[in-house]
C-alpha cells in the first residue's frame, strides 16, 4: 500500500520539485521552501553531495507531514537506488530506464520513474513495472508529444522534466501529464539565497497545474 500511497501524493500535488544545488544546505534550504510553497514532492538528485543526507534529513524534518514525499533522482543505477531507498527516499528517478533499478523498486515496492524519449522505451518501462514514465528531455519535444505517445499508449502515465515553465505547465497537464518534474526556473532564486521567491514560484506551479486539472475536466 505505500507504493499506491506515494504515487497517490505525487499525482495529487501535480508538481515535483527537481532539486540540484551546491551543498547539503543548500539543497535542504530549497527543499523547504519548495514544500513551504505547496511543492509535496521534492526529488534530492544524486548530483548533490551527499544527497543521501539530505533525504535523511528532509524525512526526519518532515516525519509528521503525510502529505510530504521525498525522493531521490539521478539514480543511475540499482546500488545508488538502494542507498537512496535505505536513506528514506519514498520513490526513485533516473534519467534514463535501468533493468536492475526496476527490479530493485520492485522487489521493497518503491516506485520507480525512469526517463524515456520513445515509445519504445516506454513500452519496455512498462512490462517492467513502471508505473509513471519520466519524459526526458521535455524540451526536446514538448508538450503535443504526450498526446501523440497517448494515442497508441494511453494507459502510459507521464511526467515530463526538463523544458517546463510557468507559460506551458497547463498544456502539459491539459495534454494528459499526471504530473510535472520542475528545476532549473524554480530553483534559479537560490543563487542569490532569494527562497522566498521560490516558495512564490512554487505556489505558481501549483495553482496552474491545479486549473488546468480543473478546465480540463
Amino acid at each position: 500500500m505505500n507504493k499506491l500511497n506515494t504515487l497517490t501524493k505525487i499525482t495529487k500535488c501535480g508538481v515535483v520539485a527537481v532539486v540540484r544545488a551546491d551543498s547539503v544546505e543548500e539543497a535542504a534550504h530549497i527543499s523547504e521552501a519548495c514544500i513551504e510553497g505547496g511543492i509535496l514532492c521534492i526529488e534530492i538528485t544524486f548530483t548533490v553531495q551527499g544527497a543521501d543526507d539530505v533525504i535523511k534529513q528532509l524525512t526526519s524534518i518532515y516525519s509528521d507531514r503525510t502529505d510530504v514525499v521525498i525522493g531521490a533522482g539521478t539514480v543511475l543505477d540499482a546500488v545508488t537506488a538502494r542507498i537512496a531507498i535505505l536513506a528514506g527516499a519514498q520513490y526513485i528517478v533516473s534519467p534514463a530506464f535501468d533493468q536492475e533499478t526496476a527490479k530493485l523498486c520492485n522487489l521493497y515496492q518503491i516506485p520507480y520513474m525512469p526517463g524515456c524519449m520513445t515509445i519504445t522505451e516506454m513500452k519496455h518501462a512498462l512490462e517492467s513495472g513502471v508505473d509513471i514514465v519520466k519524459l526526458f528531455p521535455g524540451s526536446t519535444y514538448g508538450p503535443d508529444f504526450v498526446k501523440a505517445v497517448k494515442a497508441p499508449l494511453p494507459q502510459v502515465n507521464i511526467m515530463p522534466t526538463g523544458g517546463v515553465d510557468l507559460d506551458n505547465v497547463e498544456k502539459w497537464i491539459q495534454n494528459g501529464c499526471v504530473a510535472v518534474g520542475v528545476g532549473g526556473n524554480l530553483l534559479a532564486p537560490a543563487k542569490t539565497g532569494a527562497y522566498g521567491e521560490i516558495t512564490s514560484l512554487a505556489r505558481q506551479y501549483v495553482e496552474k497545474v491545479q486549473k488546468a486539472r480543473v478546465n480540463k475536466s
